[in-house]
């Protein structure tokens, strides 16, 4: 079963009760993350584009039928298109919520998968997927003997470097075995050494990546986007839609609804911190005053 056939499984098996727990392993790579993504870029096309698109075809579909011959989507198509995003946005909201799912990232302590493993972090902030442990995996015992030496040596001096990157997410270690890791005695085994007692249901860290609050006279949209310069950064605005770029990948935000109407007044970026101050919306001030 691929990634996307199992995240619309969990989507449409999560609501049965018939499981407390359901894992998907999946690889952080551009694949992956594209398909984190498309639950939102559905959503924007289902609101925006498909309205438009299933009206136009009404109105033209009998007469390109008539004249070219060919089969035009009918009903059912765009039945069958509403219900698969349908499960795409109920699967976005079960990912993004933080009471129910959390992402976990497992890195090898080397130099290039440590980046990409940041990279991957940005992005689940950009999307609002809630990260709560980072877990450095195959890391050699102090014992490991000469011919590991250099390895070992490099994992110490990268262990901290990913602490404090990830800070404050925790980190764990999940040790070299001198056997693979396959069936229920080893995996028993990695989970008693990762975890050491501890609950691997728990949630080790929560926070708020993507969050709006008022302060005094405006309001404040602040997101998180770490291991990003202010460089990387693009914004624009199209009414009630707010695009977020880092490097190649963006994000649609849909502002409040308090924020339709509010103007754009500032921003900035600071200790990887988006910040972006809109004035209190006409309506609001209006009604305040009145009062």
């Amino acid at each position: 079963m691929d990634e996307l056939a199992s995240l619309l499984w969990i989507a449409e098996h999560h609501d049965s009760g018939r499981y407390d727990l359901i894992v998907v392993d999946a690889a952080p790579t551009g694949e992956t993350l594209r398909l984190l993504g498309l639950p939102e870029a559905g959503r924007w096309w289902l609101d925006r584009i498909y309205p438009i698109q299933r009206r136009i075809s009404a109105l033209t579909n009998p007469i390109l039928s008539r004249a070219t011959g060919m089969p035009t989507p009918k009903a059912d198509v765009y039945s069958a298109g509403e219900e698969l995003f349908g499960k795409l946005e109920h699967m976005h909201d079960l990912l993004s919520d933080p009471d129910l799912t959390s992402v976990r990232i497992v890195l090898n302590l080397e130099k290039m998968v440590i980046k990409e493993a940041q990279r991957s972090f940005t992005y689940f902030h950009l999307y609002g997927y809630p990260t709560d442990l980072v877990v450095c995996n195959r890391v050699l015992p102090d014992d490991a003997g000469p011919y590991f030496g250099a390895w070992r040596e490099a994992q110490q001096r990268y262990r901290p470097l990913v602490v404090d990157s990830f800070a404050p997410v925790p980190v764990r270690d999940a040790p070299f075995f001198d056997e693979e890791v396959v069936g229920e005695r080893m995996l028993r085994l990695l989970g008693d050494r990762v975890f050491d007692g501890a609950d691997p249901t728990d949630f080790f860290y929560r926070g708020r990546p993507y969050t709006v609050r008022r302060e005094g006279e405006r309001y404040l949209l602040e997101l998180e986007l770490p291991f990003t310069s202010k460089e990387e950064v693009h914004l624009s605005r199209f009414a009630d839609e707010l695009v977020v770029g880092v490097g190649s990948w963006r994000r649609n935000l849909i502002l409040p609804r308090v924020l339709v109407d509010a103007e754009t007044v500032g921003g900035g970026f600071h200790d990887h911190v988006l910040r972006i101050e809109f004035a209190t919306p006409a309506t609001t001030a209006g009604a305040k005053g009145a009062r």
